[in-house]
């Protein structure tokens, strides 16, 4: 790993990478959040009877959104034109959990990490926003990168956790 930080000018001030000279190169990232609930909140959401709706179609497009505004959010972060964004659910009862799983895919000079990431957050803040009405105490957690290729660094896979 290089030891410079590419984010800092030679008088050690934050600057934008200038990414102008690099290659473009198919640049894909996945990443996850896990949103824990309660059984009886998992239950209205399984039978879409929560106050405010269908939650998972809203977290869906709230991702794909937040993936697209990534450059507005992210003081750092160059705005890209994403390719494709996607945001995907593991529903599981036992524990009762959503799993979220959001890709993100551009062919440009710079990685797509942060799309995915900022994907994942806000989908799963969406969850909580859909869900508050019956439960308060519900837990984000696990938020990661779980793979990324393109570019000069490669690809990058996360290990399984338990």
């Amino acid at each position: 790993m290089d030891a410079s930080f590419s984010h800092l000018d030679s008088q050690g001030n934050l600057s934008m990478v200038d990414v102008g000279s690099k290659p473009p190169t198919e640049r894909v990232a996945v990443a996850e959040a896990v949103v824990e609930l309660a059984p009886a909140t998992m239950q209205l959401l399984r039978q879409a009877a929560l106050p405010k709706g269908d939650v998972l179609t809203c977290a869906k497009v709230g991702g794909i959104m937040a993936a697209k505004r990534v450059g507005e959010l992210i003081p750092l972060c160059h705005p890209l034109n994403l390719t494709y964004a996607d945001v995907r659910f593991e529903v599981t009862d036992e524990p009762p959990r959503v799993r979220i799983e959001t890709e993100t895919r551009t062919v440009g000079p710079t990685g797509v990490e942060m799309e995915a990431l900022v994907a994942a957050q806000t989908a799963a803040a969406v969850i909580y926003d859909m869900c508050k009405a019956v439960q308060r105490d519900i837990v984000i957690s696990r938020v990661r990168l779980l793979h990324k290729s393109g570019g000069r660094s490669g690809r990058y896979d996360a290990p399984e956790l338990p």
